[in-house]
């Protein structure tokens, strides 16, 4: 190319030049979860993550050890509806777009590994009620007694005397002693939930995500949030990112929160800035009762980096990975 041609096309933009791009490493493995509970979580998940196993593995075992944890708004030791009854939701999904849930489950004690076995074994995504249950029994899940903990027992008593239902923003935080797991009862009844999502990325660079939870206490009989649908309470998009949520799932349903959280992690924005503008989305369509309300998103993107964002304050998340084992708070709106 002669000097009076190179000219010509470089005045017309027609000639680039190729610089070296120097991108952050990605960090991989790593494991998130919602809540100062998700330590322990993550703990369990990282056994698997740091073996070089599957992300769908570890969020299914990490799922496992809080469902088996009593005095915890999670599993069969968790609160009840105002029946009296538990009831459980969960939802589990892979890199490859594969998912299962459960919702409204009962007397099952691990509802994310139902929801694993709707995955891999049927067409379907979710399974609800008295059909989830018999799709569990008729899979070797035992039946479990329909009976309440100690403490789900005594604060549902102290409840039926007011009958009302009103959560309580971030309840979970005032725990006084006990840690993480530790009995979340009030002499006046009070109390909310506590939703355990997590999301990891294994060794190869593949997401999972799962949720579980046994919902708002003293909700009516039959109410599922938005924990156990894909796409509200989790969705995962291997080539872009994952996202979980925690809170008034109803709040999350209306927007599609989750799916809301990748596209934004799709469209160039961090997880931290994409979690704010779902949040931001759900107060402009009714800002008066956003400050009633929490709801809490956390994500991670394809490189490993992860952010958080909440309604109000009080959100806090977990971290786990090569370097760091840490609880962070959440940045908030209101």
């Amino acid at each position: 190319m002669n000097r009076k041609k190179f000219l010509q096309l470089s005045s017309m933009g027609l000639i680039a030049i190729k610089l070296p791009v120097f991108s952050k490493p990605v960090q991989k493995p790593i494991v998130i979860s919602t809540w100062d509970s998700g330590m322990p979580v993550n703990a369990e998940a990282w056994k698997i993550l740091s073996s070089n196993g599957k992300s769908v593995d570890a969020v299914e075992a990490g799922a496992i050890y809080i469902e088996d944890t009593i005095n915890c708004c999670v599993g069969l030791g968790g609160f009840p509806d105002r029946d009296g009854i538990v009831t459980l939701d969960a939802c589990i999904m892979d890199e490859k777009a594969n998912c299962g849930a459960v919702g409204g489950l009962e007397q099952i004690k691990h509802p994310i590994s139902v929801a694993r076995k709707i995955m891999e074994t049927t067409p379907h995504v979710m399974l609800v009620g008295k059909g989830a249950q018999q799709f569990a029994l008729e899979n070797g899940f035992p039946k479990e007694p329909a009976t309440l903990s100690e403490d789900a027992e005594k604060a549902y008593k102290v409840w039926l005397e007011k009958n009302q239902y009103k959560p309580e923003i971030n309840i979970e935080n005032k725990r006084t002693s006990g840690g993480p797991f530790a009995p979340m009862f009030f002499e006046d009844g009070t109390l909310n939930h506590d939703t355990m999502g997590l999301v990891a990325m294994d060794s190869n660079g593949d997401i999972s995500g799962a949720v579980t939870t046994s919902g708002m206490a003293y909700k009516i009989h039959g109410r599922v949030g938005d924990s156990p649908i894909i796409g509200a309470g989790l969705f995962v998009d291997n080539e872009v990112g994952a996202a979980t949520s925690s809170g008034v799932g109803e709040e999350v349903i209306r927007i599609c929160g989750t799916h809301t959280v990748v596209e934004y992690m799709r469209n160039g924005l961090s997880p931290e800035q994409a979690c704010k503008k779902a949040c931001e989305r759900i107060i402009k369509r009714d800002p008066e009762k956003a400050k009633t309300l929490q709801v809490g998103f956390l994500a991670m993107n394809k490189k490993g980096e992860y952010g958080a964002y909440a309604i109000q304050k009080g959100f806090v998340y977990s971290v786990k990975s090569n370097n760091e084992n840490k609880i962070h708070t959440s940045k908030f709106l209101i």
